[in-house]
């Protein structure tokens, strides 16, 4: 059984009772657990079963992203992506600090698996998959919202490769302001078994319960000089082009976590997700006519051709590919040779 590590980052203390939740299930099965704090962190944080690293402890690793990335930001979770991997990780899950672990979060995962299969869909609401109510993954475009018909015929296929899979949450899943603000809360998710989306099929997916394989480890990058609210949404762009480009899926599964959700202001969320709501059908028009190379070698320099596509279109400062060219420098240092 090849054992996970759990990222985490989180400002809030050694006694929010999800990170101990966590904490204590990371001790009890030996699962290494990364925190990755920032500048409001307690200096003082201590928790048995959870390796802190504060903005001090940051700041000591030689890791060459550290002189651009930004303070006060999410994308500080790339740092704990760099530990993991450095230790040797074989499976990376993710996830923030207000998702309860739910039954079957723990369970072993596979990278080869069978499910649904949609390609060349275009758009295809995920979340339509698991629940009769009109629901959207934060991310997906506004004008298509009511197009609630689930493709009519799904094949069955066995054994697709899927090196990135997206849990659901129940109770406060991830969808974007305009329907918190008008729109019914709390929903629970049916477990109608694993969505997998082909070439030609897209749909947003988050870093809030999210699973990622070796192959895959690269496209954990989240950029740095965008949105706060788009930084996971734009990365889950790059990477399921990038899937494309060597045939495996991207995996929706059942609910394993249900989110207590922490404060926010929800008109702050409505303004840091207009980029999206205005630019994501486009992005993705202009990601899936790149022209990228298959194979795994070749997964660095598609990245980069992602980003510098998306600094062209504006909607990422040119600083992020500096960024992201340290960061996959200090990946592959990481990265344990064979």
């Amino acid at each position: 059984m090849k054992l996970p590590s759990l990222i985490i980052t989180s400002i809030a203390g050694p006694r929010n009772g999800i990170l101990v939740q966590y904490a204590k299930a990371c001790a009890k099965r030996g699962v290494p657990f990364f925190l990755i704090g920032d500048v409001p962190s307690p200096q003082d944080f201590t928790l048995e079963g959870c390796r802190f690293y504060g903005i001090e402890d940051q700041q000591k690793l030689d890791f060459r992203c550290l002189k651009n990335l930004p303070l006060r930001h999410y994308a500080r979770k790339n740092i704990g992506y760099l530990l993991a991997i450095r230790e040797g990780a074989q499976i990376i899950i993710e996830t923030d600090d207000d998702n309860v672990p739910e039954e079957g979060f723990w369970n072993e995962r596979s990278e080869v698996n069978e499910g649904a299969f949609i390609k060349g869909a275009g758009w295809v609401n995920a979340y339509s998959y698991f629940t009769d109510e009109q629901i959207w993954p934060r991310g997906y475009p506004l004008d298509l919202i009511k197009n609630t018909d689930f493709p009519s015929h799904i094949p069955h296929v066995k054994e697709i490769k899927c090196p990135v899979q997206q849990g659901l949450a129940n109770d406060n899943p991830d969808v974007d302001a305009i329907y918190r603000l008008v729109a019914p809360l709390p929903l629970r998710f049916r477990d109608e078994g694993n969505l997998i989306l082909g070439e030609g099929s897209w749909c947003p997916f988050n870093s809030q319960n999210t699973t990622w394989f070796p192959h895959a480890f690269p496209l954990l990058y989240l950029p740095s000089f965008c949105s706060f609210r788009m930084t996971d949404i734009w990365r889950s762009f790059v990477a399921q082009r990038i899937c494309w480009a060597n045939g495996w899926g991207l995996l929706f599964h059942g609910p394993t976590v249900s989110q207590i959700r922490n404060d926010h202001d929800l008109m702050k969320d409505f303004n840091d997700e207009i980029a999206g709501y205005l630019h994501n059908r486009a992005i993705c028009d202009s990601l899936a006519a790149l022209p990228l190379k298959s194979g795994i070698s070749g997964i660095p320099a598609n990245m980069m051709k992602c980003y510098e596509q998306l600094t062209v279109l504006g909607h990422i400062d040119a600083k992020e590919l500096t960024l992201l060219e340290a960061w996959l420098r200090d990946l592959d240092e990481v990265t344990p040779k064979k």
